[in-house]
């Protein structure tokens, strides 16, 4: 029987888990990135039990372990002082795995996609490759590429985030929208946080117009990497850059006011900029002939919930198994059984965060 040619878009967490999914089935594949290097760039991510449960079975758990941090609560503060409203458990008492069955970590994306691009056997990543068309074909479906040979696959998986170029293909451009709020956010060591309580909880900070989250990352629990969120602006204001200059007067004006361990963590940022956050319209579609979609191109959802990596963990170990369980001869029922089984947990997270 000969052996499938499936194509990953996208040499991030959710291409590269997807990779490691179909590796550990015994699937070939190919991931395309059109990046020229896998550079060490992003901010921090939650990875909660539902991605680190499934990276565990790829050998990761000891790489993550080594570079991350695993908080000791989760606590939600209001914004005038720092008095508890409510706390969870997490590694207090191993908690947390032993509710679920496996760690949550703070991590910082660089760090995570090492630790699952060292899982992967092979020379499995093309570089620079940048897609720009896909195309039906007697022998599978094209990919094109900028300044590239093109490729004829059986499979194309988009997994190339919510600028998707397979989303166009799949379902036409226009499926990106602003959600009318903006975030700042930044990387703080933590001993310049002296009025921060209980550094190495994960700890969110609730007020008018705002809210700010924050954990700490690294195996030492170094840095904390918070995430301030505000409304507005109401329209966005450049929609091919979504992230605007802004001053430290424009990070600190949403939460005058607020407890100083808030005042100073923001005072305290090197990188002063906007970020538009911005999601995609839930898809009636997610796959249209030999082409599916996993992950942001799918789902793009607010960071609220801390569920965009994970959930497209999720949709990569379960469209693997698929494909390693009944292999591509019925793909459109396949396709169309992977979307049916994801769509209706992935909306609920949408519409939720």
């Amino acid at each position: 029987m000969t052996e499938p040619r499936i194509a990953i878009i996208g040499a991030g967490i959710g291409g590269l888990a997807c990779g490691l999914a179909l590796q550990r089935a015994g699937v070939p594949f190919t991931i395309y990135e059109q990046a020229s290097a896998l550079t060490e760039i992003g901010a921090a991510i939650a990875l909660s039990a539902n991605g680190s449960r499934e990276l565990a079975r790829f050998g990761c758990l000891p790489g993550l372990e080594a570079t991350s941090c695993e908080p000791t609560e989760l606590i939600w503060r209001g914004w005038r002082d720092h008095t508890r409203v409510a706390a969870q458990p997490v590694r207090k008492d191993c908690a947390y795995r032993k509710t679920y069955g496996a760690p949550y970590f703070g991590i910082h994306r660089a760090d995570l996609q090492k630790v699952m691009r060292a899982q992967l056997h092979g020379d499995v990543i093309r570089l620079s490759h940048r897609l720009t068309g896909l195309a039906e074909t007697d022998q599978g479906i094209r990919l094109e590429f900028h300044g590239e040979d093109s490729d004829v696959v059986d499979l194309v998986i988009g997994a190339d985030g919510i600028k998707s170029r397979v989303r166009d293909y799949v379902a036409r451009p226009g499926a990106i929208r602003y959600s009318g709020t903006s975030a700042f956010r930044g990387i703080v060591p933590t001993k310049e946080l002296p009025h921060l309580p209980d550094p190495h909880a994960i700890q969110f900070w609730m007020g008018p117009d705002a809210h700010l989250l924050h954990y700490a990352i690294g195996p030492d629990g170094g840095d904390v990497n918070y995430f301030a969120v505000t409304e507005g602006p109401d329209e966005w204001p450049d929609p091919e850059r979504w992230v605007i200059e802004a001053t430290r007067e424009d990070h600190l004006k949403p939460f005058q006011g607020w407890d100083e361990a808030v005042t100073e963590m923001v005072s305290q940022s090197h990188h002063f900029a906007r970020w538009g956050l911005f999601t995609t319209k839930p898809l009636r579609n997610w796959h249209k002939g030999r082409a599916v979609l996993i992950g942001d191109g799918a789902h793009a959802m607010v960071p609220h919930h801390g569920q965009g990596a994970n959930t497209s963990i999720e949709d990569a170990v379960t469209l693997a198994g698929m494909i390693a369980s009944e292999g591509l001869a019925n793909l459109e029922g396949l396709l169309t059984r992977f979307a049916r089984l994801r769509r209706v947990r992935t909306t609920a997270i949408q519409k939720s965060a």
